[in-house]
């Protein structure tokens, strides 16, 4: 594969000028398609005329991110099949010079079935919620277990897994690659600018239901693929309940049957803040994150709870959008 056909697969909805900028940043691929989810702002006829392939889904049927980017992978299908895809949602934008790097890359290393690069937000400076969302995105590079929404990926590896599960409404691309790397395939991080990212979150309950997100996604990550060796999401599910849900419970406990003066115990909250934040530096920003990776405990647990309440009703959970 010494000149691999390179194609891109866009998803998106009402995403407005960041969409236009998305598909300007990959207009030089072989292919590009637009998978749009009901948008009203005029995206379909937007991505046509910037000469992208269209595929509108069927809102009857329930909508996930891995439901269009399925649809994506099916309409290229029809003619000729790259050998790599980048994905990237409507709100991103690709980084001048990250297909060169990657896709040298994948060519080298015919093992590699995904690339990812640096994900960065667009306005960090808006708020502190952009602020750790771009915190979040700098993981460790070399060979890792997963990648996010924006990578390059081998086609021959997602066809050999079938895509991603398309039930999944948060958490796809973990549970993908779980997949990928049971099949011996490798998930790497390069070190180079992929995207960037525009979270465009503004306020506390954006935050929230994103990090509700989060949590539901662990849960059922540790549902599908929880067992031993993988243990996919069990750490992170250990440690949102015992934040969230058990200290609580235990503080709560102590308070109506030893003591009162147990509820002083709840100083252990602020006490973790202090702790993230000085293991961080203890500057300004290491603070805001610890005080939001802490409060953030009790909106995963609400995930958490969600998931299984949905589980043992036999119904699934609805999309939790948080913009």
């Amino acid at each position: 594969m010494t000149e691999p056909v390179i194609a891109a697969i866009l998803i998106g909805r009402n995403e407005g000028a960041r969409l236009l900028a998305s598909l300007a940043s990959v207009k030089d691929l072989d292919r590009v398609v637009y998978v749009d989810s009901g948008s009203t702002d005029g995206s379909v006829e937007a991505a046509r005329a910037a000469g992208a392939e269209v595929v509108a889904l069927d809102m009857s049927k329930p909508f996930t991110a891995a439901r269009a980017r399925n649809a994506g992978i099916e309409a290229l299908r029809q003619g000729k099949t790259p050998d790599l895809v980048q994905f990237i949602d409507g709100d991103c934008e690709l980084q001048p010079g990250w297909i060169a790097t990657a896709r040298a890359f994948l060519v080298a290393n015919p093992q590699a079935a995904v690339a990812c690069g640096r994900r960065r937000e667009r306005f960090p400076e808006a708020s502190i919620y952009n602020r750790l969302c771009d915190f979040e995105w700098d993981t460790p590079l070399g060979k890792t277990r997963s990648c996010g929404g924006d990578a390059l990926m081998r086609m021959e590896a997602l066809e050999e897994v079938g895509g991603y599960d398309p039930t999944l409404i948060a958490g796809e691309e973990p549970e993908m690659c779980v997949r990928l790397r049971a099949k011996g395939w490798e998930i790497w991080r390069l070190d180079a600018e992929m995207t960037l990212h525009d979270a465009a979150m503004m306020r506390f309950g954006q935050f929230w239901k994103r990090a509700k997100r989060g949590g539901h996604a662990w849960a059922e990550g540790a549902a599908m693929h929880g067992a031993p060796p993988e243990r996919h999401s069990v750490p992170q599910v250990r440690r949102v309940l015992l934040w969230g849900l058990v200290l609580p419970l235990v503080i709560l406990a102590l308070a109506l049957l030893v003591s009162p003066w147990a509820l002083a115990l709840v100083l252990i909250y602020p006490l973790q803040i202090a702790r993230l934040a000085l293991r961080s530096g203890g500057g300004g920003e290491a603070w805001e994150r610890a005080w939001l990776l802490t409060v953030g405990k009790f909106a995963e647990t609400q995930g958490v709870l969600q998931y299984h309440r949905s589980r043992l009703s036999g119904r699934r959970s609805g999309l939790i959008e948080y913009k």
